[in-house]
């Protein structure tokens, strides 16, 4: 039977507060999210590669790498409207599909305009992700365990960009970096299989064709007029702030490490994975801590607002990172960035969960992430662009700072209240 959102309803026989049950699907979606982002972060660490290999520059480096986001960006709104309609089993798995697909072809050529248009491509499937896995925790968890299920999902994140860090070297000395690309590819398809099958018990079968009359008011072009809402254009706006640096982070670490600081490559392969497994255990502990100051009686707004400001403040040591010149203290900057960063994650999401109903989680999920991926978009290319044009990332991770404050600000003054249909207010 559909539920009142439209959703496919839990199974009587599925108990969602087991223990089995519950971190099951938790794997998934932590499995899920590592892929993702494993395949997400190879051409970052084919740049380095390619930009000798294709005689390049960072500039034009920076385009390709932003090239992922422009239509990744643009179809958040979209995903997220298509999976509060059909629900998270069928778009999640169609979309994992698709850019899988695409990322083992971007290694069969060397042109790159056939480069870019897979990296787009990528980002048509992959706009799913995000908005699917918010509706999932939103519909079978509760208010009291989202922090930490935000956060375990989100570990995936930073466990696919150490692992393809950190391995990627490897199989690129070895087997060269078109190689690289379509074992990167075509491997975690089978990720598709456990997916389909667990995610059968949670929603009904054919469950999603019937959409109650009420959600016939809220179509997908009136979700573009929630930007009006404060608390929506807040979450816009912040995450804009928080995936700005992050991009940074995830496009341009590894050829920082190698193009400015001229680490060897198994210096790159280390330096840039093991920060991103410290701000696992960050997020994690980061998510546990709200989640039990809230069970404790704290107000859920005022205190993921306070652990995103706090994360930002944090994350400001990116700038000096860009302007010292001993490595080793460059490093442990870096390190202390992504740890600031960390802090906030898993409460930049929860936030937006907090805010909304149920019936608009995967939609308010796909406007934020939209925002984020402006900055996917900007950042990388602003970031090689000012790399080339001044010989160093310096003034680069300066524009991170000021960035870092506005998004906090926006965050702290704008999401005050919460997000509703006019039907259920």
């Amino acid at each position: 039977m559909p539920t009142g959102d439209g959703i496919a309803a839990v199974q009587p026989a599925v108990d969602v507060r087991t223990v089995t049950g519950r971190w099951g699907l938790v794997a998934l979606l932590l499995s899920g999210m590592t892929f993702c982002y494993a395949q997400r972060g190879t051409l970052s660490v084919a740049a380095p590669f390619m930009i000798r290999d294709l005689a390049i520059n960072t500039e034009t480096m920076g385009l390709m790498l932003s090239a992922f986001s422009w239509c990744y960006c643009f179809m958040q709104v979209p995903s997220g409207w298509i999976v509060d309609r059909f629900g998270v089993r069928r778009a999640y798995a169609c979309g994992f599909a698709l850019w899988s697909i695409a990322c083992a072809l971007t290694g069969t050529f060397r042109d790159i305009a056939a480069i870019m248009f897979f990296r787009v491509t990528m980002g048509v499937g992959q706009s799913v992700a995000f908005p699917a896995s918010a509706r999932t925790v939103a519909n079978w968890f509760l208010d009291t365990q989202r922090g930490l299920v935000n956060s375990s999902y989100l570990i995936g994140v930073r466990l696919g960009q150490a692992l393809v860090n950190a391995a990627g070297v490897g199989l690129i000395a070895l087997y060269g970096w078109r190689m690289f690309f379509l074992v990167c590819g075509l491997a975690p398809l089978l990720w598709i299989v456990p997916w389909m099958m667990v995610l059968r018990r949670w929603e009904t079968p054919g469950a999603n064709a019937a959409v109650p009359a009420v959600s016939n008011h809220f179509s997908f072009a009136s979700s573009f007029g929630l930007l009006r809402r404060p608390t929506v254009l807040g979450t816009f706006l912040g995450f804009f702030a928080f995936d700005y640096v992050w991009f940074v982070f995830v496009y341009w670490l590894p050829g920082y490490l190698r193009l400015e600081r001229h680490f060897t490559p198994a210096q790159m392969a280390f330096h840039a994975s093991v920060p991103f497994l410290v701000m696992s255990i960050v997020i994690v502990l980061s998510g546990a801590a709200t989640d039990r100051l809230i069970a404790g009686g704290f107000r859920e707004l005022r205190v993921r607002k306070t652990f995103i400001a706090i994360g930002f403040a944090i994350a400001l040591a990116i700038v000096p990172a860009g302007l010292v010149h001993d490595n080793a203290t460059a490093v442990w900057l870096l390190l202390t960035s992504l740890c600031g960063l960390g802090l906030a994650a898993p409460n930049t999401w929860s936030i937006t969960q907090a805010c909304c109903t149920k019936r608009l989680v995967g939609t308010v999920s796909g406007i934020q992430n939209f925002g984020g991926n402006v900055a996917g978009i900007i950042a990388p290319w602003l970031t090689g662009a000012i790399a080339h044009r001044t010989g160093s990332f310096a003034s680069a991770f300066v524009v991170c700072g000021f960035i870092l404050i506005a998004g906090a600000l926006a965050y702290w003054l704008l999401m005050n209240d919460s997000v509703s249909l006019p039907e259920e207010a």
